[in-house]
């Protein structure tokens, strides 16, 4: 790839090294006269990314989410570094970072693109999701009930606490908190997994991420659409929502082709063979 020239950091001082973190992998990039911005600020403002060569998060999934839609509609790949828990999008621990991070600067790197999703409400103008849309109700105390239609054709009627609609990259997010499938991030896919249903068809839908799915808030209190788990938009009785993948990739970069398997295992303490 070629080398980064221009290079911006977002790094959440609330996660413990983060900000030691961030100062040594400056220090490294100013001696190569990389061109730098900081912040600990995010979600990042729109424009924020506009001519950076990639974007370097130092924090966990949470952090990263809140910079992924601006970087994916500037196409900026981000160069995620945990200092969270899990760990599933950023991609390098604290050690690798600090020991690839002069190589990546000068362009030893791969990039591992991601599908996102768009969803709008009511025509409104879509926002951008990469690890899922959830529907609930307005205080989180009630039913929602929704028609949900997959190009065109009637899915069925959800009463459920909420509904998910996971890429494959968020399918290990809220999905599989709610009993949905795990999916490979290769595959393109979109699933949809009820909270609590109240209906005998309990099970995840996997469909295909080029599918366009519509769904209607049919009766009772206002409902809540949260992207990502923080940008909240407001339903009413009768609003269509209409979810499909988004024209734009998540870009993350790596040093290589990812195990997904072995992240897997790692993530969730499994065993190793």
């Amino acid at each position: 790839m070629k080398p980064i020239r221009s290079l911006a950091f977002v790094v959440n001082s609330d996660k413990p090294g983060a900000v030691e973190l961030a100062r040594s992998l400056v220090a490294v990039a100013r001696a190569q006269g990389v061109r730098l911005k900081q912040t600990t600020h995010f979600p990042l403002r729109r424009g924020y990314l506009r001519g950076c060569d990639a974007c370097c998060v130092i924090g966990g999934d949470g952090t990263l989410l809140g910079v992924v839609r601006e970087a994916a509609l500037e196409g900026v790949p981000i160069i995620g570094v945990n200092r969270g828990s899990l760990g599933f999008l950023t991609t390098f621990s604290p050690d690798e970072a600090r020991a690839g991070f002069e190589g990546l600067l000068r362009g030893a790197f791969c990039v591992d693109k991601r599908a996102m999703l768009e969803c709008s409400v009511a025509g409104a103008h879509p926002n951008l999701a990469l690890n899922d849309v959830l529907i609930k109700d307005e205080l989180s105390t009630g039913l929602v009930h929704l028609e949900v239609f997959a190009d065109g054709e009637l899915v069925t009627d959800y009463l459920c606490d909420g509904l998910i609609f996971s890429t494959a990259t968020g399918s290990t997010a809220y999905n599989l908190s709610a009993g949905g499938p795990v999916v490979s991030p290769n595959m393109r896919s979109l699933v949809l997994t009820a909270v609590a249903p109240h209906l005998p068809f309990d099970r995840s839908l996997v469909l295909g991420l080029d599918e366009v799915v519509t769904l209607t808030l049919l009766e009772g209190r206002p409902a809540s659409l949260v992207l990502d788990g923080s940008h909240t938009e407001a339903i009413a009785e009768g609003d269509a929502v209409v979810c499909s993948a988004a024209d734009v990739d998540a870009r993350f970069v790596t040093f290589g082709d990812v195990d997904f398997h072995a992240v897997l295992r790692s993530r969730f303490s499994l065993a190793d063979g």
